[in-house]
């Protein structure tokens, strides 16, 4: 059925679990994976007057999430080496997580989103918006949602 599952993740306590759900899904339907991390992109934030309250370089602040998305993704690709799942890892640098997840999966030729979902609702779901429900409005490729 499924053969090429990304798996989007941030390194959050949710998203690890998520992990080892998709890995386990996973190697029960003989599919491969790709660990999938959204970097975002770089900004300076600024005071009322215009004056930057951050000294970080652009380059800087690439190394950082560099670091981040290679410790987050090794992870994903020991856990599935563990379990004898065949494991690509991918990244890149978009500040809509949602549409960069979308892409990422387009590109790679996966057929299920395999996603994490924080559960909010009501206000706190509305303020705080989710990428989880982004995803399943603006993608094609079906999308397992775990809670």
């Amino acid at each position: 059925m499924f053969k090429h599952i990304i798996i989007p993740c941030d390194g959050s306590e949710l998203s690890n679990r998520v992990v080892d759900k998709a890995i386990e899904f996973a190697r029960e339907v003989d599919a491969r994976i790709t660990g999938f991390y959204a970097q975002p992109e770089y900004s300076v934030p600024y005071y009322e007057g215009g004056i930057p309250i951050d000294a970080m370089t652009p380059e800087s602040f690439s190394s950082l999430t560099d670091g981040q998305a290679k410790t987050i993704l090794d992870s994903v690709a020991e856990k599935a080496k563990a379990a004898g799942v065949t494991c690509d890892t991918y990244t890149s640098v978009n500040n809509a997580p949602y549409e960069a997840i979308i892409d990422a999966a387009n590109a790679k030729g996966c057929d299920l989103i395999f996603m994490a979902s924080h559960g909010r609702r009501g206000i706190a779901g509305l303020l705080m918006g989710s990428e989880t429900h982004k995803v399943l409005t603006h993608t094609t490729i079906p999308v397992l949602v775990y809670r």
